[in-house]
């Protein structure tokens, strides 16, 4: 293999390399474990102290925390949108949530849009075919929809738009007004995690979250989806008369 080469492979692959190492040594260190709300509960008091009394440090922490496990795919992703808003409030946790998502989330797509890209596009799987689709008709409401509706999941979504090669700009604006609405949310319930601490007993994400709260979210999601329905629609029916003629 020529130097050229080894160069080659190390630039597309390298970064995607060093991801599976990370999220190796995450698991296997044990501190995949400590995204929970049981560790929140448990050193919850002396985070909010060290938050009050160096702000820009914890939150230069929670971000570095936040953008790492997004980008090497760690589970956890709704906990530290919580933690934002427990430490930062309701409205400087959903921004640092947003900013930590949009973050991550940029880096993975970047990484797959440079390792698997073209093999991917040119062999593509039957999911990612419905997902070309879509991003090819309108990259930036197909995106913007996904990322409204929490039940798609940040790595799929990141994946898929890096094996598309949409726009790096695309991704970034679509990401973060997508994540808006569902980060000040759970940075809103997050803000309110020390009176339910205060009260002793089990906390879980089943019991913090209700279909009252998810449904406004997908609600956000499927009207973010009608305009391209609507152009696609209006296009079928321009093309219908041609056809007949």
């Amino acid at each position: 293999m020529t130097r050229e080469r080894a160069l080659t492979l190390l630039r597309r692959f390298g970064p995607l390399a060093l991801i599976v190492v990370l999220f190796v040594a995450a698991f296997a260190s044990g501190l995949a474990d400590h995204i929970s709300l049981e560790e929140l509960r448990a050193r919850g008091a002396a985070l909010q102290a060290f938050a009050r009394e160096k702000p820009l440090l914890c939150v230069a922490i929670y971000l570095a925390i936040y953008v790492s496990s997004v980008a090497i795919s760690l589970p956890g992703a709704l906990i530290l949108s919580l933690t934002g808003g427990f430490l930062f409030g309701p409205i400087g946790g959903g921004f640092a949530a947003v900013t930590g998502a949009t973050g991550g989330s940029t880096i993975t797509y970047l990484v797959f849009r440079t390792a698997f890209g073209d093999m991917l596009r040119r062999k593509p799987t039957a999911f990612l075919t419905k997902l070309e689709a879509g991003f090819k008709s309108d990259a930036f409401n197909y995106l913007l929809t996904l990322r409204l509706i929490p039940a798609f999941p940040l790595l799929v979504v990141n994946v898929a738009a890096g094996v598309m090669n949409i726009r790096a700009r695309t991704f970034i604006l679509a990401s973060v007004l997508g994540m808006i609405p569902s980060s000040f949310v759970y940075a809103g319930i997050g803000a309110g995690l020390g009176h339910i601490f205060a009260k002793g007993g089990p906390v879980t994400l089943e019991t913090l979250f209700s279909p009252r709260i998810y449904l406004p979210i997908i609600g956000m999601g499927v009207l973010a989806f009608l305009p391209p329905l609507w152009r696609h629609w209006r296009k079928g029916r321009e093309i219908a008369p041609m056809n007949e003629k």
